[in-house]
């Protein structure tokens, strides 16, 4: 018998704490060793951009008067329940859909932290090819990606996920 069974999603917590800190750890490095704007190749394809994103995914509405700031941070807040709250719902078994979850939670309250204390979110991976450039972003919004693609995975291969009474 698996060591999941029986409990509820909330245990997939750890991944969301552990996404946490190296989302922290790494926009603290960031800061702490570049300068705004700076940029340094890591590859041919890719480098260390560190920018502020007023906005949202990139940089949707960063240019929108400030309003944004409170209205996405309310937006983070209300996910970041949600997903708690289907967590505890969800038998800790559902792996795929409990990861999604702590994915997608560590990504909204990692970049919630950016936009509360600095009045941004801090990005600074930068991937790019001759002139195209995809917007730099950070460890929160991959988490975000990864967990919307498993979410979507789930959606179309996954079984209806049972929830437990609550």
């Amino acid at each position: 018998m698996s060591k999941l069974a029986g409990k509820s999603g909330l245990v997939w917590l750890w991944l969301s704490l552990l996404l946490l800190v190296v989302d922290h750890a790494t926009k603290t490095l960031v800061v702490n060793t570049m300068t705004y704007k700076e940029s340094i190749e890591i590859l041919p394809f890719f480098n260390f951009t560190y920018v502020h994103n007023y906005g949202a995914a990139f940089s949707f509405l960063s240019d929108a008067g400030g309003w944004q700031r409170w209205f996405l941070s309310l937006i983070a807040v209300v996910i970041s329940v949600l997903l708690t709250w289907w967590l505890k719902r969800l038998p800790a078994s559902n792996k795929v859909l409990c990861s999604a979850y702590a994915l997608v939670l560590a990504g909204a309250i990692g970049n919630l932290y950016d936009r509360i204390v600095y009045g941004y979110v801090i990005d600074f991976l930068h991937v790019y090819y001759e002139n195209w450039h995809f917007p730099a972003f950070n460890i929160a919004d991959s988490a975000i990606c990864i967990g919307a693609a498993l979410l979507l995975y789930d959606a179309f291969t996954g079984e209806s996920p049972k929830e437990q009474k609550a």
